[in-house]
């Protein structure tokens, strides 16, 4: 599997809200949204999801230095799979590009190497990160439901994570849900879109009483982890030391 995939006008927005409500959200997710086909359980809608996110050095992608505030280099498994997927997320207020590419996790090898083999199907992923000098840093992992349908502007997509943990993971190798928990009593709630937000989610947020915030995955798992890293001022963080703001609610770019 090969994906390449160019949303202009897309948004995407988080929300972080107290566990007790996660439930809810589920049913009404579950009422509204159809499964993706993918997941697993009785809805077809549940993954266990682990990432590996790559940065530099000098940590310019939390820190978004230039162009590597717009990118995100990462290594996706569902559960214990023997295969995993090469992604790279791009993103400006306009624009939401993903690329994706299915391989073998023993093909991971490949990335240890300095001279990316053009012949093999994730040599763009492997170029790409020797010349952006990136080195996998750290592993999220977190339990996940997932839901998608269709709106008057396109394609729309829910999904609400649970159970998160983030590991310093210096190496190109998975240990799912193993980690520090972080945002913990808390779920994140995320509904990607097209052009404006569908009349179904003003609905749900008005159910739930959602707000929005904004907040990272990637960069509080780092905070978590006690990283020497500047804060971010805009950033809002429930449950964490050096958090601003306290609404349990929040809006994230991952």
């Amino acid at each position: 599997m090969h994906i390449r995939e160019t949303r202009r006008a897309a948004r995407e927005i988080k929300f972080v809200v107290p566990v007790s409500m996660r439930p809810g959200i589920v049913e009404w997710a579950r009422q509204h949204l159809g499964p993706d086909g993918h997941g697993a359980g009785i809805d077809a809608d549940e993954y266990s999801t682990s990432t590996l996110y790559f940065e530099t050095p000098e940590f310019a992608v939390y820190q978004r230095q230039g162009s590597y505030g717009r990118s995100k280099y990462r290594i996706r498994q569902y559960g214990h799979s023997d295969l995993v997927f090469l992604e790279r997320k791009f993103r400006t207020d306009r624009l939401l590009a993903k690329r994706r590419t299915r391989v073998s996790g023993v093909d991971l090898l490949r990335l240890e190497k300095d001279s990316p083999d053009p012949t093999w199907e994730g040599f763009w992923f492997h170029r790409r990160i020797v010349l952006r000098r990136l080195r996998p840093l750290l592993q999220l992992s977190y339990d996940r439901i997932a839901r998608e349908g269709t709106s008057s502007t396109g394609p729309v997509r829910l999904t609400i994570d649970a159970n998160l943990t983030a590991l310093p993971m210096p190496d190109r190798a998975f240990l799912p849900g193993i980690g520090m928990p972080f945002l913990q009593g808390f779920a994140v709630i995320e509904i990607k879109y097209r052009v404006s937000l569908p009349a179904m989610f003003r609905a749900l947020a008005e159910q739930f009483g959602l707000q929005v915030q904004k907040i990272s995955k990637f960069r509080a798992g780092l905070r978590a982890l006690d990283y020497p890293l500047p804060r971010d001022p805009d950033e809002q963080v429930p449950g964490m030391v050096g958090a601003t703001g306290g609404d349990p609610a929040g809006h994230y770019s991952d």
